[in-house]
């Protein structure tokens, strides 16, 4: 399984809009959801997911019936504490 971070624009979109689509996301037909990140002003959501593929996200995103603009492969992965370890 590898990560995909995906990037969609919902100018408008409330948390309560996003959180409606929380059931069906839970499904994880094609995919899993790992995490979320938006801005509510702009719009800017990305989104976090494992998969076996970019189409099995694609196709995710098509059940769930969320427009996606890009999905790109994840292949190197720092978190704070290994980033800073690996700059001592």
């Amino acid at each position: 399984m590898s990560l995909f971070l995906s990037t969609h624009q919902s100018p408008g979109l409330s948390e309560e809009e996003v959180a409606a689509y929380g059931p069906e996301v839970a499904k994880g037909v094609h995919a899993t959801f790992r995490h979320l990140f938006a801005n509510s002003d702009s719009g800017y959501i990305v989104t976090v997911y494992e998969a076996d593929s970019e189409d099995a996200v694609r196709q995710e995103f098509e059940r769930v019936g969320f427009p996606v603009d890009e999905i790109t492969e994840i292949d190197i992965e720092f978190d704070a504490a290994q980033l800073n370890q690996a700059t001592a």
